[in-house]
């Protein structure tokens, strides 16, 4: 039997149906080398060599293929058919033949396939091919690039900007967009100005909206009416005057729908549709294709095969009839500038498949693939054909004029099927009554309506992919890591589905900008890309690309070995000068603290890594406000925002480095610690008052007596959020809200339960899902945790991705994640081994064994530079 490996378990199991028993279907488990997380794995010095190391976790899988080669001396690599799957496939064929498992008379063929599916695995074994070269030798020099950018950035950062955790050469550049929207944010001054509309009905009283476009016998333009004074003054304008219908024209439109998709697209319309985050999408996506049921999910490319088109066609006749069917079959022109990369087109694998037949029990997959078919069958739709009419409306003396506009749907077409979701909430336009010109409108009423400019939104996940490949940042295979990346590090937090940096990242996008501002360049991030391009194309040396970058990155790397952290605080203050100390209304000196008068503000690091700004008289001044903040937190500050009284007590909203809180009192020598309370996750300073601070501030709170031993049940919250306590026994709380309104019913239970897991940190915890038996023996289980539910395998516990409800986790995305934690355990275990050796060598002298303990010590932290998120 010919040995046939794909990257997944569930991959295989599919291919497996199809090949049948002439074949043995094995999983890599995704790549089996990588880079050793250390110094000297890309070497420079040497024409870049690479030195590569198989995982502990691969090492059995590595195995498992080598011995089913014994048995038959032919293997067939089947990975993805992208820049990634052909590096695994070149790896595999690397690391079999270092063991010896591929011999010289072994054959060796690559296959590709753009869909799991029996007819295009075939094909796929008929028409088999070696490895492609180039692509990966693409691979090899963004591997090599993101190491050399990762490795050697991070120890920098962390050396002159204590609490910087990482950079990439991808996720730097993509921070970086979301960091200066951030600052054109803050920078922003709203502009007032006003409209005027009216609420008119023709001679058959059928109302109808216009708005106020010629005032004074001129256009106007958007600031025009500035004030309310020069609106009111618009509004009798229109007021005093008879108003007719000059002109009436309706326009036949046609609108088209839009290409089916490819990675990017998807990306963004599951982020507007369903609010799914760019790896919660590409973790259903996989799956998807891993069953068979939509084509290769990483791509460029828009364009459709031929039989896909024929067979989207004649599912929309059968659907919908003859006049849904375009006369001639829609052609998308792919975008990618290497052909190499773009495979077809995101599009169900059978067309007469809808959702509702699948019967999908995932959510995210259920939606996913709607959402895949419903735009596959709506791009080979007939065009939608409105009617777009626009009515202008004026005075006989020509001083005023309003315009009208509506649309009617001749044909719905493809939107029968499916409309593009938006980034923005503009609607489209009503419909309008019949009006004929000369006819005259009377007035029902003259409204002036106050607006002021917006400042530009945050990024979605949907709009920062967007602009990422507007600008030809990253590729579709990174998007999805690098956006995940920048949260994980703490660089980004998402609040209501926006991305806005924390302080941390925006002191680490200061920090590179000002000392390495042309690798966060975005013209030479394109350009890089481009080259890789080049390089998969085959018309570019990987080696040259390498050597041209690092010449001078390592220029730019010597130049900050001498900077001095305070050096560095001091740019980045300087930098961010027009943002952390915007002018005061009083015109004074916007850095003087305007708690004492005497000390100025300036930027200062907590020992957590973010930023706050201070003043420069501490300890004598506390005043301190948050580094995103501006003078408006400066209420806060000091004595703080007085909310009311409690008897004699002053209640006051204040704020401190680690954020803010509600303080009963002030401190004094008897009381130099009053009762104080941190808001809580969720809570905003701008919906404090009074009686939420009272609430915060009477915590813990009684529920009352436990009805067997008569002990108190108190709620409260803590540093691991809500809870309910008994004695010794703490049960979490989901909400926080709960602590104010649970009962003594609903507190015993969640009591009783805690305390059934037994006392202590280390209870056992009930499964919330049992997956069944790992492949190598023992239960895959789902269980609870402190920090959130995760995966348990013997001694190994994964953490589950917030994207992935705990009821929700499949077998295949158990395995992947006990494999990836394996593998970070195995090499943490690595360091401790030597202990031992030194204890049997007592002749040591003090200075080689300090030597050896400083060496261990340094070990893992360079395991951290590794750069993760960029591929």
């Amino acid at each position: 039997m010919a040995v046939v490996v794909v990257e997944s378990p569930a991959k295989a199991k599919t291919i497996n149906k199809y090949l049948g028993s002439d074949y043995t279907v094995l999983a890599s488990f995704g790549h089996v080398r990588d880079l050793p997380p250390k110094d000297g794995s890309v070497d420079p010095e040497h024409d870049f060599d690479m030195k590569w190391e198989v995982a502990a976790d691969s090492k059995k899988h590595v195995r498992a293929i080598a011995e089913a080669l014994k048995n038959d001396n032919d293997l067939i690599l089947a990975t993805d058919p992208d820049r990634e799957g052909e590096a695994i496939s070149w790896h595999l064929t690397e690391a079999l033949s270092k063991s010896k498992a591929i011999k010289k008379d072994t054959p060796v063929k690559r296959v590709v396939f753009n869909a799991i599916t029996k007819s295009a695995v075939t094909e796929a074994m008929k028409n088999p091919r070696d490895v492609d070269m180039p692509l990966v030798r693409a691979y090899l020099a963004r591997r090599a690039l993101d190491y050399l950018v990762g490795f050697n950035l991070s120890p920098v950062l962390w050396r002159k900007l204590p609490g910087a955790k990482s950079a990439g050469r991808v996720q730097s550049v993509c921070l970086r967009l979301i960091v200066e929207r951030e600052m054109e944010i803050e920078a922003f001054r709203a502009r007032e100005y006003w409209s005027v509309t009216a609420n008119l009905a023709n001679t058959r009283g059928a109302e109808f909206t216009a708005r106020l476009v010629t005032l004074g016998g001129k256009k106007l333009e958007r600031y025009d009416l500035a004030t309310q004074a020069s609106a009111e003054l618009a509004v009798e304008a229109v007021k005093k005057r008879d108003l007719s219908v000059q002109s009436v024209e309706a326009k036949p439109a046609n609108r088209n729908p839009t290409a089916p998709f490819m990675t990017s697209t998807l990306q963004q319309e599951a982020s507007r549709k369903f609010g799914m985050g760019a790896r919660q999408t590409m973790n259903a996506a996989q799956r998807l294709y891993e069953a068979g049921l939509i084509t290769y999910m990483r791509t460029d490319g828009i364009d459709m095969a031929p039989e896909a088109v024929t067979a989207c066609r004649a599912e929309i006749e059968k659907r919908f009839g003859k006049d849904y069917v375009p006369a001639a079959p829609r052609i998308y022109k792919n975008k990618a500038k290497n052909a190499q990369e773009a495979h077809e087109c995101i599009r169900p694998t059978d067309m007469s498949a809808d959702p509702d037949s699948l019967k999908l029990t995932d959510s995210d997959q259920r939606k996913l693939y709607d959402l895949i078919w419903k735009r596959t069958i709506a791009c080979q739709m007939e065009a939608a054909r409105l009617e777009r009419t626009t009515v202008e409306i004026g005075s006989k003396d020509g001083q005023v004029g309003l315009r009208a506009t509506g649309q009617v749907m001749l044909f719905d077409g493809f939107l029968k099927v499916y409309e593009e979701g938006r980034d923005d909430d503009e609607g489209e336009d009503g419909r309008l009554p019949q009006l004929g010109q000369g006819e005259g409108v009377s007035k029902k009423a003259v409204t002036p309506e106050q607006h002021f400019t917006q400042p530009p939104p945050r990024y979605t996940e949907a709009t920062l992919v967007k602009r990422m490949e507007e600008l030809g940042i990253g590729r579709p295979s990174t998007y999805a890591s690098i956006v995940t990346t920048i949260q994980e590090r703490g660089y980004v937090l998402k609040d209501k589905n926006r991305l806005k940096p924390e302080d941390k990242g925006r002191l680490v996008t200061i920090f590179l900008t000002s000392y390495f501002p042309r690798y966060l360049g975005y013209d030479f991030t394109a350009g890089m890309e481009e080259q890789l391009d080049d390089i998969s194309a085959g018309s570019r040396d990987y080696k040259d690309v390498l050597q041209n970058f690092w010449a001078d990155f390592s220029a730019a790397l010597a130049e900050t070995s001498d900077l001095r952290i305070t050096e560095v605080l001091e740019k980045i203050d300087e930098v961010l000068a027009p943002h952390l100390y915007p002018p005061r209304e009083d015109g004074s000196d916007p850095r003087v603290c305007p708690t004492c008068g005497e000390g100025r503000l300036n930027l200062k690091t907590a020992r957590s890594g973010g930023a706050f700004i201070g003043c420069s008289n501490y300890p004598n001044c506390r005043y301190t406000r948050p580094l995103s903040g501006d003078e408006g937190d400066a209420e806060l500050a000091g004595d703080g925002k007085l909310l009311g009284y409690d008897g004699e007590d002053a209640i006051r909203l204040k704020t401190g480095r680690f954020g803010p809180y509600v303080q009963r009192g002030e401190a004094t020598e008897e009381v130099p610690k009053p009762p104080r309370s941190s808001l809580p996750k969720g809570w905003s300073v701008e919906d404090m008052d009074l009686d939420k601070a009272l609430m915060l501030l009477s915590l813990p709170r009684l529920v009352g007596q436990h009805p067997e031993d008569g002990e108190p049940v108190e709620a409260a919250i803590g540093r691991f959020g809500p809870y309910v306590k008994h004695n010794k026994t703490y049960a979490n709380l989901p909400e926080v809200d709960e602590v104010f309104t649970i009962g003594m019913n609903r507190a015993v239970e969640l009591i009783a339960a805690k305390a059934a897991r037994g006392p202590g940190r280390g209870a056992a915890a009930q499964p919330l899902k049992v997956l069944g038996d790992h492949p190598e023996g023992g239960a895959i289980q789902v269980m609870p945790g402190r920090y959130g539910p995760y995966v348990k395998w013997e001694k190994i516990n994964a953490t589950l991705p917030k994207e992935i409800e705990p009821e929700a986790v499949t077998m295949e995305q158990a395995l992947e994640l006990i494999q990836a934690k394996a593998a970070t355990k195995g090499k943490k275990k690595a360091a401790p081994k030597k202990a031992p050796a030194k204890k049997a060598a007592p002749k040591k002298t003090a200075a080689k064994t300090t030597a050896k303990k400083t060496t261990a010590k340094k070990a893992p932290a360079k395991k951290k530079a590794e750069p993760e998120g960029d591929d």
